[in-house]
């Protein structure tokens, strides 16, 4: 069996030091020898790892036979944001997972292929979507995220009119402000928006549903049903000494101000954000590797990654570590800070650390870390980025009557993703969704819902 076709990307000391896209993409001659590795298999494994349940053969099967065109739309069918999900969709820890070459070998480029799909349709299909006929019936989605344009698309193919409301100035949400343009180019994600604007969704931005608007208001206005995909926007904080000090960032903030807000141009835009020279991150999933390769591109000198597991439990995603360690960001597993120490100005200049070690294994299957006695050493940091994870953005939750939370403050949905509030509906991160994709999947579900709903 050939071997898999690795994915053109730009050398590493190269894209370092700006925020071009890392990756390359698959010429035409790759893309046609990759997909030829597929085996069409009758009762295909991989497409029960795809949360947004793409017939991953169905579109392959064209790429074999050299026409991208069919793939586009096979692809269509079941997604809304293609060239988004080849790019930071963790295919290896879903379809490609369940490739039956991957048993023995390498299993088929699933991500890669897609990317390649959705870029060809970019580039040479220029027809805009044509909206299809309206049914009438109004549904609002609360949130531009994944889960909000996955849902609304869902719904708009299907001829319902939908409105996505939008808290902040532009569309996307964590794939806007949340992922680099290195990994996910603003004009990609624009042109996925497009895209459904043609299907005829409509978007209000500056709009905080529960404040702005209420959840009343928009019965009253005719909407016949409701999706929340407010995500998490509220940072997760250590709680040790120095957390205070200046120049400490939660990722959420870090990444707003450099990926929406421009801070990376300061002072061409006025965003601004100090550009340390030796910057510490903590955390080990993917927003931590978004932030230490966000720091590396804005010139810091050093780049430590802290994370008080080993590295193979770290969660992120595996090209992200790579990707990491080759643009010369420092790994320093089994390591926890205890306190942040800073200057006469309140500045934060070092953090003290001690060393952890594995202990037992931990509800989530991990070795629960252990601090090791009188281990303790410091680090130079004048700039610290806590990437610890987000909890549910409580705006919305907090203001709407009615709405049931968890103890974690999530709303609380039935097997059929609705809420306390009938016809009230929830996915993403607000609901228990942790990543881009399983946002895509649980609006996609929404939507099956709602239709359900509403053909009562």
């Amino acid at each position: 069996m050939p071997q898999r076709i690795i994915m053109p990307q730009r050398p590493a000391d190269e894209r370092n030091k700006d925020f071009l896209e890392v990756n390359d993409g698959y010429t035409r001659e790759q893309a046609l020898e990759e997909s030829k590795r597929c085996l069409s298999c009758k009762k295909p494994m991989c497409v029960t790892g795809c949360p947004v349940e793409i017939d991953i053969p169905d579109f392959i099967k064209p790429l074999k036979e050299d026409n991208p065109a069919e793939a586009v739309k096979a692809l269509k069918r079941k997604t809304n944001l293609p060239a988004v999900c080849g790019r930071v969709c963790p295919q290896e820890k879903q379809c490609e997972k369940y490739c039956i070459l991957g048993k023995k070998g390498e299993s088929v480029a699933i991500g890669n292929l897609e990317r390649y799909t959705a870029d060809w349709a970019a580039k040479n299909l220029k027809e805009k979507t044509i909206a299809p006929k309206s049914n009438g019936i109004k549904v609002a989605v609360i949130g531009s995220g994944p889960a909000g344009l996955t849902c609304g698309g869902d719904l708009a193919k299907l001829g319902y009119q939908v409105t996505i409301f939008e808290s902040l100035h532009s569309s996307g949400g964590v794939l806007r402000y949340g992922i680099p343009e290195f990994r996910l180019p603003k004009a990609v994600l624009d042109a996925e928006v497009e895209n459904l604007k043609d299907l005829g969704i409509k978007f209000f931005f500056n709009t905080l549903i529960g404040r702005t608007i209420t959840v009343d208001d928009l019965w009253k206005d005719g909407y016949k049903a409701i999706f929340a995909g407010t995500g998490a926007g509220l940072p997760t904080f250590m709680g040790i000494e120095g957390e205070n000090l200046k120049n400490i960032y939660s990722a959420n903030e870090f990444l707003v101000r450099v990926n929406m807000m421009k801070g990376a141009k300061f002072p061409e835009y006025d965003t601004p954000i100090y550009k340390g020279k030796n910057v510490v991150v903590i955390g080990g999933g993917n927003t931590a590797m978004d932030s230490v390769r966000t720091a590396k591109r804005l010139g810091a000198a050093s780049v430590k990654l802290v994370y008080r597991r080993t590295e193979e439990e770290m969660p992120a995603r595996l090209e992200e570590k790579i990707h990491a360690k080759e643009e010369g960001i420092e790994f320093c597993p089994l390591t926890n800070p205890v306190k942040f120490i800073g200057d006469d100005n309140k500045f934060v200049k070092s953090m003290e650390c001690v060393k952890m070690k594995q202990g037992e294994p931990d509800k989530s299957g991990r070795c629960r870390p252990i601090e090791i006695e009188n281990s303790n050493f410091t680090i130079d940091a004048d700039t610290v980025v806590l990437a610890l994870g987000l909890n549910p953005n409580p705006i919305f939750t907090s203001l709407t009557k009615g709405l049931l939370l968890d103890e974690h403050g999530r709303i609380k949905v039935d097997e059929n993703l609705m809420s306390s509030l009938p016809g009230v509906f929830a996915g993403g991160d607000i609901a228990g969704g942790s990543t881009v994709i399983q946002a895509m999947g649980m609006g996609k579900q929404a939507a099956k819902s709602i239709v359900n709903y509403l053909n009562k």
